[in-house]
């Protein structure tokens, strides 16, 4: 399960980590980059302040959505309240406060931390929208714009602001707060930290999947912060075509992980629940202090126990009978507009009904990424190969709408074999983050092939 991690901080050892990523030069060999953070109280320091009781509190809405509440001004994070998140792989687990809409109504600014649709979530911003056209929402400079796709979201956002990483960015006098270049994914992924009073500060770490708890353990005894809760994999495969996925895809359980915490630190540990709301003030004064997370109201359900998967639905089946798809020559229009080659590498792309079974009429082809050819058989060539099954409605509705193809293998939508078992980075890096920011134009392609 994918877990961020909330720390509020008192040390900042994490700034002086060395990181290195690996990029491809223009002669196709890999370079390695170092990522020099910059520790962000070097920069504008500021004399430490007490906090009033609750005047910072900081409620748990559902995965990654917190709502802060800092002094007079409000700041939600990550709002994912309604709908699924990649295509239709994943759903909330938890029932949202029944005042999630209202509280994004009220907030002054919205932080979002990267494009995937668990954290960018166009359904619940089309809510949002629907009052607050103008609420800022602040994204970092990635490589690939957070927003990319918005104007054919069809979502109404006017005020959109891309900020610089690494600069303080000031809400009053009291607060302010910095986006900072994500450490596992720079190119995509940002995290935040922000400061109010400079009694306090919240890093928000991003980890990759089912990293050991002893891993999630060990940064905590490391960092030492005050108060340390894991959210943002608070997700469930609900619909009933992914069961297998539900029953075999186990989760990291986070009270196992405070427990483990726990064991080797005296950091507090607060295992959230929607609408459960820590006060930093009490918590930094008094641990013990009853009043410091105060909980849902008892009888407050708290998981999911339906979801509306119809209207989802209805929009990914659409593309299945699109006409773009009765004319065999989009595969090569596709991929040519994709634009990865020069890679050997043989793909067998296969659509599928529900089960991953070949889907009837459906397309069964090869693409050969050394010279993008699509040929009947393997190449006689020694290759690596991989097999991708896909479900036809929502690889119909990807290739049509030019989309990323993290709602494939993220949504838990593909079924892959490789031969031989060698993730090829570059490929997927490739369909996940670098396909053109517009999409092939359909229009044009059934003038001259319809």
């Amino acid at each position: 399960m994918l877990f961020k991690s909330f720390l509020l901080l008192l040390l900042i050892q994490i700034f002086s980590h060395l990181v290195l990523v690996v990029e491809k030069n223009e002669e196709n060999g890999l370079l390695f980059l170092e990522l020099n953070p910059p520790n962000p109280w070097d920069s504008e320091p500021r004399s430490p302040e007490d906090l009033a009781f609750g005047e910072v509190q900081i409620t748990y809405l559902t995965h990654a959505c917190m709502d802060l509440r800092l002094g007079d001004k409000r700041m939600v994070f990550d709002p994912w309240l309604i709908g699924p998140a990649f295509a239709r792989g994943w759903w909330l687990l938890h029932e949202p406060p029944s005042d999630w809409l209202e509280r994004l109504y009220q907030a002054d600014l919205i932080y979002i931390s990267h494009m995937h649709s668990d954290h960018l979530s166009y359904p619940t911003l089309k809510k949002v929208a629907g009052r607050r056209p103008d609420i800022p929402i602040y994204v970092g400079n990635t490589e690939r714009p957070v927003f990319w796709n918005l104007k054919r979201s069809g979502v109404q956002l006017t005020n959109i602001n891309v900020v610089p990483f690494g600069i303080w960015q000031q809400v009053d006098k009291n607060l302010r707060f910095m986006i900072l270049m994500d450490g596992v994914h720079p190119e995509m992924d940002t995290c935040i930290i922000v400061e109010y009073k400079e009694e306090w500060k919240a890093q928000f770490i991003k980890t990759e999947r089912k990293k050991l708890l002893n891993y999630k353990a060990r940064l905590v005894k490391d960092l030492q912060p005050r108060i340390y809760c894991p959210f943002a994999g608070y997700f469930v495969e609900s619909h009933p075509s992914d069961k297998y996925i539900k029953e075999t895809n186990i989760k990291n359980d986070p009270n196992e992980l405070n427990n483990l915490i726990k064991k080797n630190s005296d950091v507090l540990t607060w295992t959230p629940r929607p609408g459960a709301t820590l006060d930093l003030g009490r918590m930094l004064k008094d641990p013990t202090d009853r009043k410091g997370i105060i909980e849902p109201p008892e009888g407050t359900k708290i998981y999911k126990d339906s979801w509306d998967f119809g209207p989802y639905l209805r929009i990914l089946n659409a593309a299945v009978g699109d006409e773009i798809f009765r004319h065999s020559c989009w595969i090569k229009e596709y991929f040519t507009w994709a634009g990865f080659k020069d890679y050997n590498l043989v793909v067998r792309m296969i659509e599928t009904d529900e089960d991953f079974n070949p889907f009837p009429g459906g397309y069964d082809y090869l693409v050969d990424f050394l010279d993008l050819s699509f040929p009947k058989e393997r190449p006689s060539r020694e290759h690596p190969y991989e097999e991708i099954r896909s479900r036809v409605d929502v690889i119909r509705h990807v290739v049509k709408h030019g989309l990323l193809w993290d709602d494939l293998y993220i949504g838990f939508q593909t079924r892959l074999q490789r031969d031989p078992d060698v993730y090829h980075h570059l490929f997927w890096n490739h369909f996940q983050i670098k396909l053109p920011l517009t999409p092939p134009n359909w229009k044009s392609f059934l003038m001259y092939c319809g």
